[in-house]
C-alpha cells in the first residue's frame, strides 16, 4: 500500500548487509523501524539511498509498503 507526503524520521543500515531500516511519520500501526524488503542488494541500496536523500535536504516521500517492508520509495 503506498503512503503519501511522509518524512523520513529516521535510517539505519548494517555494513556487508541488507538489514536497512527507517522510521517514517504518519504509518499506521507501524510507529517503529520498517525494514526495507530484502529483495536484493541493489534494491535495499536504491530504497536507502532515496530515503537518506529525503532526509537530508527535508523532503517528502511516497512509499510503499507490502508486508510490514518497504518495497519501494521516490521523493514527493
Amino acid at each position: 500500500m503506498w503512503y503519501n507526503n511522509k518524512n523520513v524520521k529516521n535510517i539505519s543500515a548494517a555494513a556487508n548487509t541488507k538489514w536497512c531500516h527507517a522510521i517514517i511519520d504518519g504509518i499506521p500501526g507501524l510507529p517503529g523501524w520498517i525494514q526495507i524488503a530484502p529483495t536484493s542488494a541493489d534494491g535495499v541500496t536504491n530504497i536507502l539511498d532515496i530515503l537518506a536523500t529525503a532526509k537530508m535536504h527535508g523532503k517528502k516521500v511516497n512509499v510503499d509498503i507490502n508486508g510490514s517492508k518497504i518495497t519501494g520509495v521516490y521523493m514527493a
